[in-house]
């Protein structure tokens, strides 16, 4: 009998979480670099380059799309940056280092997220990678 539920629970309850925004989208293949993810307003990537080279694309990233840059802080390991947009809409980007040639990072707009302007901002980031 509780093969039976668990089945059900199986069968029906994973594709009711799916459909009903519960589960994170995922851009991209496999655990590796390249992998995209939004969650909880949070988007998230792995790179594959060092965190110099994408600390460096993020500040020309915030310039190309007219950010005004707040506050910059880096270390070897992990960088924040904090923008804002025209209409004072915040844009924070976390940058952390996994490997030497491998980057994780995070972008939050606004307090609850805004996963289109999220990929805009990504996709200008990998354009100076």
């Amino acid at each position: 009998m509780i093969q039976k539920i668990f089945l059900h629970v199986l069968l029906f309850g994973i594709p009711l979480l799916v459909s009903s925004g519960c589960a994170a989208l995922l851009i991209g293949g496999g655990a590796g670099a390249g992998t995209v993810a939004y969650l909880k307003g949070e988007l998230k990537s792995t790179e594959e380059t060092s965190i110099d080279k994408t600390w460096q694309a993020a500040q020309e990233t915030m310039k190309d799309l007219e950010f005004v840059i707040t506050s910059k802080e880096k270390d070897v390991f992990s960088a924040k940056l904090i923008a804002y947009r025209a209409n004072d809409k915040k844009v924070e980007m976390y940058l952390r280092k996994a490997s030497e040639n491998t980057t994780e990072v995070k972008i939050r707009v606004g307090v609850f997220g805004d996963e289109s302007l999220s990929l805009i901002i990504l996709k200008s980031l990998k354009k100076h990678l």
